[in-house]
């Protein structure tokens, strides 16, 4: 456990006293958000991030011991422990080196070695390999262990099944593993060409037809493109290596010269490399470029979709859900600013039905009647017809002819307009909405709606309160990543679920409006107990005090421990059951209320927080969403063009912005700073808002090329957004 300790406080660069503390923590059950809000003095205040990377790096490293005594235990099993080998298994770092460590000593397949083996010719090859030998010839040696009753019937075949002995020896080498792993990883290239040559049809996998990158250089989304690639079966993927120098390697280790074998053994080594050795660190080395790439890939995903989780909730606003179609119609649903449904409906205003006086007048007719404030319309098929005609609408002149129903009138000012007026709207990101709309969960909370519609409410409430709506849709459907579908799903999941459960936790959830989806990521809290706690207030009403959810079936001390400080209680009479202020720390929060409190501990720096503003949303101290009433065209934007707009998604190659053209405009990693920026999250963050220079417009590829650094400093919203 020390030695444990040691190292991940070496890696961590925290106190060991602090990791201690924290590995501790996490075998006592507690929960990772618990842990970093109400354990801080015990941890030396950790965010979550960190301790969570804390708890997978305790889990690789009790992995590796655990690995570490298996195959020791395995190796003295067969008599052939020696001290030397306890030496190298204990110095092992990683399971990649423990496995070459353990490789002579599996049980393998039935191999060309294991057949020669069988055959009597293992003395032969030892012979051979030891190099001994001044004098003679290898036929005569060979000729000894001809053995027709076991197949051996000449000396070449005794040789021959001597090299496959020597072959295999070499390869299952670790330090001829080791360091061949090494020279390609530092001088290896990738390589990538059509497979179907110069005759290739044109795909999105295009720029990789004749490519090769050094490994060292490879960027990741360029690895997981590959990848694809490869699996679609429009590329050919291989690894390129200096063959000379991966063979000098080799018999620097291998071969003695001045023996009548050292040709013969520097031959075996030969077919060693590239009948064994490469072909399997080739695959080791795709596998851990790969792996590299996923990590990344998955990092960035969890990047994006924090600040997409935590996007400051539009409050105190009737909103309408506008889901975007052509032949069947935009759904429509207004919901109040609880997100309570009040109306939907079905309209034609896109191709082929162009009914936009009658979308107009039904939709100024649920405004009017409800008193909606925003609109929020779906980033789907559709969208920007959908966008152009809500925005025209406003202005109260549509300007499109409507032949089914105003035979060709043009509609203006004469409107009634006044009825939309200080009514704003936002496109907002529907990815997942029709995955939610068809689950259980949507079929529970709108039991008589039709599918397409709830998909319009859901819209409605993502604008209200992003959080609440997005935790009822699996992470990786939010549409915040690349390559999600190729990614290790147990570890993407497991990552996405525990951004999910820092955001919901760092919010706080009311017990008496939560839905079961929200309340699941409450630490402490399972999808049973959150279903619990629901069907708890339903037979028994809200609840009025924060100890009463001890009451619920299954929630015993230590799940109430991890959950109550994460859940409020705005109906109690006791205000510190509605902040984050844990049940177990309300006398210090009493006595700092009546002045006695002397400590000045990062708990006690937390609970004034709290209670200078009893339940605080950390959302609402973010710049608020950037809602508009007009919309722009691509044909509009020209060059030098200054714009300000909300960064949707960054990838490894830069961040799109959504500056009100509908179409995302593209801001390269190289236009991102006035410095060198190695990943695009170092400079902005999805949410951001920032100030952007027109460069260019494709309108064919649809692509809209834009710079931050050459506008200036990113608006002061996007600034204090990330620092807060």
């Amino acid at each position: 456990m020390e030695k444990l300790i040691a190292q991940l406080s070496a890696e961590f660069g925290r106190q060991p006293v602090h990791v201690e503390n924290v590995v501790k923590l996490i075998d006592e059950g507690n929960t990772i958000p618990f842990i970093a809000r109400y354990r801080k003095e015990l941890h030396g205040a950790m965010d979550d991030t960190l301790l969570r990377e804390l708890a997978d790096r305790l889990q690789y490293l009790r992995n590796l011991e655990e690995r570490r005594a298996e195959i020791t235990a395995s190796i003295d099993g067969q008599g052939k422990l020696t001290e030397e080998l306890v030496k190298a298994i204990a110095a092992a770092e990683t399971l990649a080196k423990l496995e070459d460590i353990y490789r002579p000593y599996k049980q393998k397949r039935r191999t060309r070695a294991t057949i020669a083996r069988e055959k009597g010719l293992e003395p032969l090859a030892e012979l051979l390999f030891a190099q001994e030998l001044r004098e003679g010839s290898l036929e005569e040696i060979a000729a000894g262990y001809i053995d027709e009753e076991k197949g051996v019937n000449s000396a070449e075949e005794a040789l021959q099944g001597a090299s496959d002995i020597i072959a295999e020896e070499i390869s299952d080498n670790a330090a001829i593993r080791d360091a061949l792993r090494k020279e390609v990883n530092t001088h290896g290239k990738l390589k990538s060409k059509a497979t179907a040559g110069e005759n290739a049809e044109d795909s999105v996998y295009r720029l990789y037809y004749d490519f090769d990158e050094s490994l060292p250089k490879l960027q990741s989304h360029r690895i997981l493109a590959i990848n694809r690639g490869e699996k679609e079966k429009h590329l050919s993927v291989s690894i390129d290596v200096d063959e000379a120098e991966c063979m000098k390697i080799i018999r620097r280790k291998v071969v003695k010269h001045g023996s009548i074998s050292s040709d013969f053994v520097s031959k075996a080594a030969e077919d060693s490399f590239d009948r064994l050795i490469f072909p399997s660190v080739e695959r080791e080395t795709r596998a851990a470029l790969t792996d590299l790439a996923s990590e990344q890939a998955i990092k960035m995903f969890a990047v994006n979709l924090k600040p997409t989780l935590m996007q400051p909730p539009v409050r105190n606003m009737v909103t309408m859900g506008f889901d975007p179609a052509y032949r069947t119609g935009c759904k429509i649903a207004v919901v109040d600013e609880t997100g309570k449904l009040l109306e939907t409906g079905v309209v034609y205003p896109t191709m082929p039905h162009n009914k936009v006086a009658e979308a107009k007048a039904t939709l100024t007719r649920m405004i009017k009647k409800h008193g909606v404030k925003a609109i929020a319309i779906g980033n789907g098929t559709a969208s920007k017809e959908s966008e152009i005609f809500v925005a025209e609408m406003l202005k109260g002149k549509t300007n499109v002819s409507d032949s089914n129903s105003l035979s060709g009138r043009q509609l203006n000012n004469d409107n009634n307009n006044s009825d939309l007026a200080g009514v704003s709207y936002m496109v907002v990101n529907e990815a997942g909405a029709s995955v939610y709309s068809a689950s259980k969960l949507a079929a529970s909370e709108f039991p008589d709606l039709d599918v397409s519609l709830r998909s319009a409410a859901s819209i409605a409430r993502r604008l209200q309160d992003p959080l609440a709506e997005l935790v009822k849709i699996d992470p990786k459907s939010i549409g915040v990543g690349q390559y999600q579908h190729d990614m290790p799903q147990t570890r993407l999941n497991e990552t996405l679920g525990n951004v999910v459960e820092d955001c919901v936790n760092a919010v706080g959830v009311n017990v008496n409006t939560a839905s079961p989806a929200l309340l699941s990521y409450v630490a402490g809290l399972s999808n049973t107990t959150a279903g619990n706690i629901v069907k708890y207030r339903e037979e028994n009403g809200k609840f009025t005090t924060r100890a009463q959810i001890k009451k619920v079936p299954k929630i015993g001390p230590k799940a109430f421990e991890q959950c109550a400080g994460f859940l409020r209680v705005p109906e109690s009479k006791n205000i510190l059951d509605n902040t984050g202020v844990h049940p177990e720390s309300y006398d210090i929060a009493k006595s700092i209320l009546d002045g006695t409190c002397v400590d000045e501990s990062p708990t006690v720096a937390d609970i004034r927080k709290e209670l200078q503003k009893p339940g605080r949303d950390p959302r609402d101290e973010l710049p608020p969403t950037m809602l508009r009433t007009d919309v722009m065209d691509m044909k509009d934007l020209k060059p030098g063009m200054k714009m300000r707009g909300t960064v949707r998604n960054v990838i490894d190659f830069g961040a799109f912005i959504d500056i009100g053209v509908h179409q995302d405009g593209l801001v390269h990693v190289s236009e991102l700073a006035n410095k060198f920026v190695k990943h695009p999250g170092e400079v902005v963050k999805v949410g951001d808002i920032v100030d952007v220079i027109v460069l260019g417009v494709d309108s064919a590829k649809k692509r809209i090329s834009l710079s931050i650094k050459q506008s200036g400093k990113a608006s002061g919203a996007a600034a204090s957004q990330r620092e807060s």
